[in-house]
């Protein structure tokens, strides 16, 4: 104590005198911190594991060839009142395409800074047949050291490998079961270009949705080529991104660039993307109003501390103690209920996280989602905390240093 400046002793000393009244206002900021702290991290978890799900079956940004439109070739005559101009333009069909100078593309984008990986993509429809069975599928060909990188198809094989071969063929088990294959059987595969060819499949995997298992298949890139008719061409360019947020910034960057139309994730999922802004204002709102409460809290117990001690201030007042220091008094032991209440209430978040991590389970026993105890997010919590404590302290400091000495002596 004796290290301690003077204001820090009588500040402490008002609040052990009132430990009562300090107690319960501990208690209700470890209370509003702890709620702050358990809430953020389990919502920031929350969007973590639904934005993961998301993005594990889909790239960042996808760039694609320019829809194909019908252009009039000629310009309708001068024609009197009542002409009728009798020519219908129709749109016409959209057919595989490929990107012009995509490889110059794809060097371009690597440039950039925040991409992570780039690949390129030949898809289209095709059709699978296995004896008198037929399906009508999605061929994707892939560069797969490149692609499972945006795509974790390694992690969703639930039978054979990932090899991709001129000749080999990934199906989802939906797929495998409507036409009774296993690893190692052969498809005959024909596209609407005229290309046909027979592969083997090597490995069956599961997306997690059953239309896409039964639809898409995988195959090498130069095979998907040739069945589709786009010798060296690609139908698509793939991308991920450091910043997941940005994709959608990135997107119209690469647009104005290239002239290329560029798809974001944010864009392709407009509907998710407003539900996790919605969950981050909810959160934000929950912390706001449990902060202000805590401030008010803060306040109110000062205020009674200040009318109090009103006899005691203005003995110290006429004992020669300034105006200033009185007010670093209160500011003190504003600043240190909020340091304390912060200090418990991140103990106690921590502790129910802990419990949450521990308790909130799957059937099979696996957790709902992953949670990532940050210490990033318990020192911001004391340092909010006891800057509110410091806020909420100053009126009620203000007050005190303002009283008159002989008028708080006579109370």
């Amino acid at each position: 104590m004796r290290l301690l400046p003077f204001e820090a002793i009588l500040a402490l000393r008002f609040l052990r005198e009132g430990r009562l009244q300090t107690i319960f206002i501990v208690s209700g900021v470890a209370i509003g911190v702890a709620v702050i702290v358990f809430m953020s991290a389990l919502l920031s978890g929350l969007q973590a594991n639904f934005i993961r799900r998301v993005l594990t079956a889909q790239p960042h940004i996808q760039l694609l060839p320019a829809k194909q439109a019908a252009r009039v070739l000629r310009q309708p005559a001068d024609r009197g009142e009542g002409a009728v101009d009798d020519a219908i333009v129709q749109a016409p069909l959209q057919r595989v395409k490929s990107i012009d100078q995509w490889q110059s593309i794809v060097a371009q984008i690597r440039a950039l800074p925040g991409v992570i990986t780039v690949t390129p993509e030949a898809a289209g429809s095709a059709l699978v047949v296995r004896g008198d069975a037929s399906r009508a599928i999605t061929m994707v060909g892939i560069e797969p050291e490149l692609y499972f990188r945006i795509v974790a198809i390694p992690d969703k094989i639930v039978r054979g490998t990932t090899r991709l071969t001129a000749t080999d063929m990934l199906i989802g088990i939906e797929l495998a079961s409507d036409l009774g294959v296993s690893v190692g059987d052969k498809l005959r595969v024909s596209s609407a270009a005229g290309g046909d060819n027979t592969l083997t499949v090597t490995g069956i995997f599961d997306l997690g949705n059953k239309g896409a298992n039964q639809r898409t298949t995988y195959v090498a890139l130069h095979t998907a080529q040739s069945l589709l008719g786009l010798v060296g061409g690609v139908s698509s360019i793939d991308m991920t991104l450091h910043d997941v947020y940005g994709a959608e910034t990135l997107a119209r960057r690469i647009t104005a660039a290239t002239g290329i139309e560029a798809d974001s994730w944010i864009a392709n999922n407009a509907q998710f993307f407003t539900a996790v802004q919605a969950q981050t204002t909810a959160n934000t709102t929950i912390r706001f109003f449990v902060g202000l409460s805590v401030a008010f809290g803060i306040a109110s117990v000062l205020v009674v501390s200040v009318v109090q001690k009103s006899r005691e201030i203005g003995i110290l007042r006429a004992m020669g103690i300034s105006r200033g220091q009185i007010l670093r008094i209160f500011l003190i032991q504003g600043g240190l209920l909020g340091l304390l209440g912060s200090l418990a209430g991140s103990a106690l978040g921590l502790g129910a996280l802990v419990l949450w991590l521990r308790y909130a389970r799957n059937a099979d026993g696996t957790p709902l989602f992953g949670l990532v105890i940050d210490p990033g997010l318990f020192a911001l919590a004391v340092v909010l905390a006891t800057a509110t404590g410091l806020a909420a302290a100053f009126a009620p400091a203000l007050r005190a240093a303002r009283l008159d000495p002989v008028v708080a002596i006579r109370g």
